[in-house]
């Protein structure tokens, strides 16, 4: 069954062709899904309540533009969603802005680590940080998108960096200070 008659079985609720498409994108979207989330736990939940809005929209879907991208955009506003309504954004001084430059080596650390430590951030600045860096928004999207100013946007991603920049500081001294032994 090619992409578009899936589609079009999803769109008259055949759970056939919707386990089918669960199984075809459930991984993709679960990368996604786990890069905004906290942990994998939550992710998971996420990624379930993402294909609920997929399933219940997928009528909306007229192939204009990319379905994969239709459905990565349903998964990180699903996991947005949940986050504005946790009301996890605080409002900051929004002077703190300045561009914190982070340095890695690949032979120090590997993207696992960088992946954890990106994932062990606060929500607000990990949100922003993801979606800034890691998806290319601007300040402006992201302060529609997470309901609010651009300054506290920016000011959340430089906070961001700062922790990341420290944490991998602290952590290259760690080995230094290991081999050392």
């Amino acid at each position: 069954m090619g992409l578009e008659e899936l589609i079009e079985n999803c769109k008259i609720n055949d759970t056939q062709a919707q386990s089918e498409l669960y199984k075809l994108f459930s991984s993709k979207l679960f990368s996604i899904s786990l890069k905004y989330s906290r942990n994998y736990a939550e992710a998971e939940d996420n990624l379930q309540d993402a294909f609920l809005t997929i399933f219940k929209k997928i009528e909306q879907y007229k192939y204009k533009g990319s379905f994969e991208g239709w459905l990565k955009r349903i998964t990180v506003n699903t996991v947005l969603q949940r986050y504005r309504n946790e009301k996890v954004f605080d409002i900051v001084n929004e002077d703190i802005t300045e561009d914190v430059a982070i340095e890695i080596d690949e032979d120090d650390i590997s993207i696992n680590y960088l992946l954890q430590i990106i994932q062990e951030l606060p929500d607000r600045y990990r949100l922003v940080f993801n979606l800034y860096v890691l998806d290319g928004y601007s300040h402006k999207d992201i302060a529609e998108m997470l309901d609010i100013t651009i300054g506290t946007s920016k000011s959340n991603l430089a906070r961001a960096r700062q922790i990341l920049k420290t944490t991998i500081e602290d952590y290259k001294t760690t080995r230094r200070l290991q081999s050392l032994q």
